[in-house]
């Protein structure tokens, strides 16, 4: 019962510190105007790392805390929606669909998650991320739902090809 109960701390307590990694990065975000989507991103390869080492749960854990944080501590709110919305929760829906047998029941899951979280980012919260958008763009909407679903599928895939090397790299027994 011991034993259960140190991997318990132990997964919690790598999703906490996980979740202050993923936090620091989108601090770091706030601060960079320009790299503030790709900054994002990336703060939403802690919960990638709490799923690979801990799993799911982990996963959650580590995307949960680091939101609320963000939205309590972080100057740029933006930047906490977008991974509360999409970019810190993807990678533990990720894992999920692809646990999914079918791959159209799962690129149908996945796509779906991502319009529904671009139509909450959109329709709610424009203004935070986008707040001098020009007005051809606002007319456009189709316009934004198509670039982001093809930088969607690129991003997904290059993740997917990350996850697979670094499972290849963590596999017991390679030498090192």
């Amino acid at each position: 019962m011991a034993e259960r109960a140190s991997d318990s701390t132990r997964r919690t307590a790598l999703g906490g510190v996980l979740a202050a990694g993923s936090l620091a990065v989108m601090w770091l975000a706030c601060f960079f105007p320009t790299g503030k989507l790709g900054l994002t991103a990336a703060a939403g390869l802690f919960p990638i790392g709490a799923v690979i080492a801990a799993g799911r749960p982990a996963g959650l854990l580590c995307w949960a805390a680091a939101s609320v944080l963000g939205l309590l501590l972080l100057p740029d709110k933006g930047v906490a929606l977008m991974y509360l919305c999409f970019l810190g929760l993807y990678p533990t829906v990720k894992s999920r669909m692809e646990n999914v047998k079918s791959r159209v029941v799962e690129w149908v899951g996945k796509i779906a998650f991502l319009n529904l979280a671009l139509s909450i980012c959109w329709f709610v919260f424009r203004s935070l991320f986008l707040p001098a958008l020009p007005q051809w763009i606002g007319e456009k909407t189709w316009l934004v739902y198509l670039v982001g679903n093809v930088v969607f599928l690129i991003y997904d895939i290059g993740l997917s090809r990350l996850i697979g090397a670094v499972m290849v790299r963590l596999r017991p027994g390679r030498g090192r």
